[in-house]
């Protein structure tokens, strides 16, 4: 089925709690995979504006993630290091493995990068060096001793 971009929903900012959510505020998500009715895999159009980070630095406990970057470039920063993606390179972080990953962009124009990942619904995800972690099957954010933003 043909997806109608348009016709997609939009997700604008992050759920971050603050201070965390402050590089985050301006990205923006075309939910693409949902709109076909996929349910095992999902699919994001991510459009960074100058200075705009895709997420804080993390890794997921059972999630595959894979980035493809479309137009524009980013700076792919992990715990390892940095690496700058142009249009039509890519990444991808397997599940369980330890270190984290981010995306930002740090040029003069908007980037547009195309995000795939498994959804699974007891994931955890884990943000080395902050105060955050997403505990399994919860939507709630917490501090890591466990305490709720």
């Amino acid at each position: 089925m043909k997806i109608d971009q348009a016709a997609a929903r939009r997700r604008r900012g992050t759920g971050y709690p603050a201070p965390y959510d402050a590089p985050c505020v301006q990205r923006e998500r075309v939910v693409l995979g949902e709109f076909a009715g996929l349910t095992q895999f999902g699919v994001n159009l991510l459009r960074l504006a100058p200075g705009v980070w895709s997420s804080q630095l993390h890794w997921h406990a059972r999630e595959d993630e894979f980035v493809f970057v479309v137009s524009g470039e980013v700076v792919l920063v992990t715990e390892a290091g940095e690496q700058v993606l142009r249009a039509g390179e890519c990444a991808g972080f397997a599940a369980g493995k330890a270190g984290g990953h981010c995306l930002q962009n740090r040029s003069e124009a908007e980037a547009v990068v195309l995000e795939m990942g498994s959804r699974d619904p007891q994931d955890a995800v884990a943000y080395p060096g902050i105060d955050l972690q997403l505990l399994p099957g919860e939507e709630t954010y917490r501090h890591l001793d466990g305490t709720p933003y």
